[in-house]
């Protein structure tokens, strides 16, 4: 898949482009279906599929106070667009001043003359243009002046559920790590480099890989089953995102920052600096504040019983263990 990162770059028209345009925030089961679409109808056409996305996300340049934690930042994103077999992406700077740019003048200037589109594939809830005033509607409209197709597919529902990147930003923040994967179609995941931490975990039996905090989204703050990917290989875990109460002054750690720490499960390497992936498989129990150490560590001891039972499926299912809530 090519990369061409902005419309200067765009030295000689495409061949029969079919393409589709958005933020594709998650790249969630919802865009994966509008690609899909883009490739038969690419293939159909004799042409190229394409992908019409923006950098920095719209929302960053014009309301950076409201923008929300994305989903997939832009290498991952690209990651996974390829992965369903697009021939080229189109990423556009956005600016406040391209943010003026009216919906006509947009299809006109951008994807008529200078990327020659042959059809459009949009979700249902497509807006575009300055203030977002454009539409479907105006969409076809104006397309048709040009001789452009536009398709518009329909919106998608599991188990009555709306698969849109808002959807899945809330049941993350809410810890439904398991539900927000079946909507996007793969585990959710947090790329970071391993830091180092308080050391606290090997002097428990649980040395852990300690993770930096980015803007990136994380889920609400407990314990998780994990999969872990280093050095193309894969070890499973259990993370904890949160402010590691126990060990805080405060009665419930409040005022500690965030952290975000993995025990990855019969491994022992040294990964100070190293970049991992970590893939939330479901979540176990509520962060706890802990007496003392001791029953911490006994309760880490079951955290990974429940979760090598349960998720890992190792063995049958966990009998008589219930993960301790607040």
């Amino acid at each position: 898949m090519e990369i061409i990162k902005g419309l200067d770059k765009l030295k000689e028209p495409l061949s029969n482009p079919v393409i589709t345009l958005g933020n594709f925030d998650g790249v969630h089961l919802g865009h994966q279906r509008i690609f899909q679409k883009v490739n038969e109808e690419a293939r159909r056409l004799g042409g190229e599929s394409v992908v019409v996305t923006f950098e920095p996300h719209p929302m960053k340049v014009l309301h950076p106070d409201r923008c929300p934690p994305l989903l997939t930042p832009f290498r991952q994103k690209m990651m996974y667009i390829e992965r369903t077999g697009i021939d080229r992406v189109l990423c556009i700077e956005f600016t406040t001043t391209f943010a003026e740019i009216s919906p006509s003048e947009f299809i006109r200037s951008v994807l008529v003359d200078k990327v020659h589109v042959r059809k459009i594939v949009v979700g249902f809830n497509y807006h575009f243009g300055k203030g977002k005033s454009g539409d479907v509607r105006s969409l076809k409209d104006t397309c048709k002046q040009f001789g452009v197709e536009v398709e518009v597919m329909e919106a998608m529902k599991i188990d009555q559920i709306p698969v849109s990147s808002s959807t899945i930003r809330t049941l993350i923040k809410e810890g439904k790590v398991d539900l927000a994967s079946r909507l996007l179609g793969r585990d959710y995941l947090v790329i970071g480099k391993v830091i180092e931490g308080a050391k606290r975990g090997r002097g428990l039996g649980f040395p852990t890989a300690n993770i930096a905090v980015t803007e990136e989204l994380y889920p609400k703050i407990g314990v998780y089953a994990v999969e872990v990917l280093w050095n193309t290989r894969r070890f499973r875990g259990v993370a904890n995102v949160g402010v590691n109460p126990t060990f805080a002054k405060e009665p419930r750690g409040a005022r500690n920052p965030i952290s975000f720490e993995i025990f990855i499960l019969d491994f022992d390497q040294q990964i100070y600096g190293e970049e991992i992936q970590v893939s939330f498989k479901k979540r176990i129990r509520d962060e706890i504040r802990f007496a003392s150490p001791a029953l911490l560590v006994e309760q880490m001891k079951n955290d990974v019983e429940w979760a090598r039972q349960n998720v890992f499926r190792l063995g049958p299912p966990a009998q008589g263990y219930t993960p301790q809530m607040e």
